[in-house]
């Protein structure tokens, strides 16, 4: 049962949440994802627009998801990470387009399990059986990519940052607004924050068995760093 369980709570965690050429091996494949919006920050730098592209080298997406009910004890939470996150930011537009490849996502990596303050570790196989269940149930041959854009910035009452947003995963696309922390350079732009998304907003029913006793949370965390670079003129 502890198997199942894992990949209903990995599965929930994917659905969540900004220019050098060693932090863009997704794109050198030519991996990206359809319509994804290159050839805009490309003509926007070139006419002089600061533009910056995401460095995954410094930037993550973390998922944390939980267990619930009378029996999660026989169950484990879990945390999936992406450290490829690729895309670009213009700022003078307020704009953003990034994307996470799906299969290059770690599952229970031990550091990350140790950030959200996870008990113990499960075993490298039930890892390994979790992250194939998880791809699969996403469809992650039909859609491999999560898509994030940004299409405008406010100010929250307390004088914080909200992102307009919207996020797409397997076929789905959802409006999410974000609250954030902007801090910007001339070189650099860095963005982090945190959300919580519902798996139901997305089509996924949470995983449930022996009527709510072992179940997992419709509410997924998803917390990430984004830092991006000035790419040249």
């Amino acid at each position: 049962m502890n198997a199942r369980l894992a990949a209903a709570l990995v599965l929930a965690a994917i659905v969540g949440a900004c220019a050098a050429p060693v932090s863009r091996p997704v794109a050198e494949q030519g991996r990206r994802p359809d319509g994804f919006p290159d050839a805009y920050y490309l003509d926007a730098a070139r006419r002089g627009q600061p533009v910056y592209e995401i460095d995954a080298r410094s930037s993550s997406v973390v998922i944390e998801v939980r267990r619930a009910g009378t029996l999660a004890q026989l169950g484990h939470d879990h945390v999936v990470v992406s450290h490829d996150v690729a895309g670009y930011v213009a700022p003078v537009a307020n704009r953003a387009d990034l994307y996470v490849p799906l299969d290059r996502m770690v599952v229970d990596e031990r550091g990350a399990r140790a950030e959200a303050h996870f008990d113990g570790q499960p075993p490298d196989d039930a890892i390994e059986g979790t992250r194939g269940n998880m791809l699969g149930k996403l469809d992650a041959a039909a859609h491999p990519f999560a898509v994030i854009g940004v299409r405008g910035i406010e100010k929250d009452a307390a004088g914080g940052s909200l992102l307009n947003a919207t996020l797409a995963l397997k076929g789905v696309t959802r409006e999410v607004r974000i609250p954030a922390e902007v801090a910007s350079a001339p070189d650099e732009v860095s963005v982090s924050g945190s959300v919580t998304v519902t798996q139901t907003s997305f089509g996924i029913v949470p995983y449930s068995v022996l009527a709510g006793a072992l179940q997992v949370r419709d509410e997924v965390d998803i917390r990430f760093r984004i830092r991006a670079r000035r790419m040249p003129l």
